[in-house]
């Protein structure tokens, strides 16, 4: 859903700045790839490199619309990092939905939680 909402923001307002957002998880009690990145030497470095695939396949369907994007790696709770970069821009463009089905039923949506918390309009790709 992400590469929708990238997709939608491309589409939707071609003259806009776009920043593609990758978060890395950080630990949880529920495990996952966010476990194995805390596990890692360099976490920073690890996230980066998960993070290669995610950017390349974004700057790939910004340059079918002739646009360049900026990309950044936080590494933290989906939701509250989104959340706390929103000042930083004039809107958020984000899936409406991600993760595994475990994380949506037990850690709850991150689309859910920027919508309620986000200080600046959001907007859920479908």
């Amino acid at each position: 859903m992400a590469q929708r909402a990238l997709e939608y923001a491309l589409e939707n307002h071609p003259e806009a700045e776009i920043t593609v957002l990758h978060v890395a998880g950080g630990p949880s009690l529920m495990g996952g790839a966010a476990t194995g990145l805390a596990l890692e030497d360099e976490p920073e470095e690890a996230a980066e490199e998960h993070s290669k695939a995610v950017f390349e396949n974004a700057r790939e369907r910004a340059a079918q619309y002739d646009v360049e994007i900026t990309t950044e790696i936080q590494i933290g709770q989906p939701a509250r990092t989104i959340v706390n970069r929103a000042d930083d821009f004039d809107a958020i463009v984000l899936g409406s939905h991600s993760g595994s089905l475990v994380d949506r039923l037990i850690v709850g949506n991150v689309a859910q939680k920027v919508v309620r918390h986000s200080p600046i309009p959001v907007i859920v790709a479908r």
